[in-house]
């Protein structure tokens, strides 16, 4: 019915740094396509999400191992 994806498989995203506690915290993860850092905040039932910026505006890219 629905296409099951193995938990074992390599996953599009990977959380690279995490901080906070339950109630409130905040992480940034890259997507392994595109190499592009995303800064996730989490506080209580209300989050966002947003690419992450370098000094001059510009989106911070990562290396993407082959």
């Amino acid at each position: 019915m629905f296409n099951k994806i193995d938990k074992k498989e390599n996953k599009r995203f990977k959380t690279v740094y995490e901080d906070g506690n339950m109630a409130s915290r905040c992480k940034i993860i890259v997507d392994t396509e595109t190499g592009i850092n995303y800064l996730i905040n989490i506080d209580g039932y209300a989050g966002g999400i947003t690419p992450l910026l370098d000094k001059d505006g510009k989106t911070v890219v990562s290396l993407i191992e082959s």
